[in-house]
């Protein structure tokens, strides 16, 4: 089970900052890999960042390295995704997610099995 905690508004103005929040249940946040996704409608799913958990590598999309970083509590089985300089084209639906299995592809939304319900970012003027 993923929960999805929103911490900090939804909606920022650009330059603006956020940071979601992902609580993994117990069962599968160990020995996982948990990802951060989000969706545009008329776009494909996009990998932002992912983790092995608890203590494996980081992943960061290039398109968001240098603003986006994902940061992990073990103790809370709890991911971060940290967002700066957000951008309009940042906007969208975020969800993070759980995959057992990643075949070599953290950033792949086809190999994550278990989804938070999502939560909408709106970075506008």
């Amino acid at each position: 089970q993923v929960e999805l905690l929103e911490t900090g508004e939804r909606s920022v103005k650009p330059g603006g900052s956020l940071k979601l929040s992902c609580v993994v249940s117990a069962s599968k946040y160990s020995g996982n890999s948990v990802g951060w996704f989000r969706h545009v409608p008329g776009k494909e799913r996009e990998g932002v960042a992912a983790a092995y958990t608890p203590d494996g590598n980081t992943f960061i999309s290039d398109s968001v390295k240098d603003r986006f970083a994902m940061s992990r509590d073990n103790a809370r089985n709890t991911v971060y995704l940290q967002m700066n300089n957000l951008k309009p084209s940042d906007s969208g639906t975020y969800y993070c997610a759980v995959a057992e299995y990643v075949f070599g592809r953290p950033l792949d939304w086809t190999v994550y099995k278990t989804w938070s319900q999502g939560t909408q970012v709106t970075v506008s003027s």
